[in-house]
């Protein structure tokens, strides 16, 4: 099942078009740098930062441009599989790819003249608020940087669109396929997961680690997993990682699956450590190694990615929970 894919708007042309949702404009959204008011619906729609471009996608809009992929891009092309997919079945060529490797290309921006921009996850100063503002209206995010959820992401980048009916609508498609995978797969409920930011190889005498604040873990939550103790400690406002010494390795004892990014020689590395060998879930196997291809990069829940990956994301915690067992 994929989210929302029959949905596509009006001013696209497309001959089995659902009308768009009834509202009015101006719309004015409040977020983390003030408000932001759309004057009118916006037709030309250019994203910035991580995936904000996949939810007017999802909803049957092309942007004018969007940020080039910089991770699990495995062709070189800029843009993710899940994206170039939707692409070919809305029948449109790939936009302008925004090169971030040095940070928002402003004058790239500009120059799709976008009626708006968004922003909803992203990790926006409020020197690029300001600068993108002058461009065109602006979906900022609403707490703190890189912390907004598929669903707040969604939901405030739709809702700038005019498509706020649509936004729910595509939430509670994601949300049920969500569900649905996770009661298949029964071996995960109830046990605990971390998502680890990485691991240096080379230096292994720290952790660190997400917090509840992060995408990552909350779409662990999703799945029907716990958070262990560290990582509701770390779970501040604004924060989004901890560490711990690898000296206090025992605070992970209610760990049962450790996610992170690494391949096998990683793995060895860890269990071969005096310190980081004593971890319960280390000892069992029970790791998931993300690379940096899809699954990798749809670890970070994205509108498209959720529906393109879950079965494999999910087997991949179920046999690392088995280990856990």
């Amino acid at each position: 099942m994929k989210p929302a894919f029959a949905l596509c708007a009006v001013w696209l042309g497309c001959a089995t078009a659902a009308p768009a949702a009834a509202q009015d404009f101006p719309v004015t959204i409040e977020h983390a740098f003030g408000e932001t008011t759309v004057p009118d619906r916006p037709e030309r729609v250019a994203t910035v930062a991580w995936a904000n471009h996949e939810v007017p996608l999802a909803l049957g809009v092309v942007p004018v441009g969007f940020a080039r992929a910089n991770f699990g891009d495995d062709d070189g092309d800029g843009v993710l599989p899940w994206v170039a997919e939707r692409l070919t079945e809305l029948g449109a060529d790939t936009p302008v790819l925004f090169d971030e490797g040095d940070g928002i290309d402003f004058e790239a921006v500009a120059a799709t003249r976008p009626d708006i921009i968004l922003a909803a996850y992203s990790g926006l100063s409020q020197s690029d608020y300001d600068i993108l503002s002058r461009i065109a209206p602006v979906i900022a995010y609403t707490d703190a940087p890189w912390s907004t959820g598929w669903r707040e992401m969604i939901r405030l980048n739709a809702a700038g669109l005019g498509l706020g009916a649509e936004g729910d609508a595509l939430v509670a498609e994601i949300e049920a396929e969500i569900s649905d995978v996770a009661a298949r797969n029964p071996e995960i409920a109830g046990k605990t997961a971390m998502f680890v930011t990485h691991l240096d190889i080379r230096d292994l005498s720290v952790i660190r680690f997400y917090s509840a604040n992060d995408p990552r873990v909350r779409f662990l939550e999703d799945l029907g997993l716990g958070l262990p103790q560290a990582v509701r400690e770390a779970t501040e406002p604004g924060r989004y990682a901890g560490e711990i010494s690898a000296e206090k390795i025992d605070a992970f004892e209610d760990v049962d699956i450790v996610v992170t990014y690494g391949g096998p020689a990683l793995l060895e590395r860890v269990q071969d450590n005096l310190l980081t060998s004593r971890m319960k879930t280390v000892e069992r196997g029970a790791v998931v190694l993300l690379g940096n291809d899809p699954v990798g990069t749809a670890a970070n829940p994205t509108p498209l990615s959720i529906p393109y990956v879950l079965k494999d994301y999910v087997a991949r915690l179920a046999d690392a929970a088995r280990k856990a067992e």
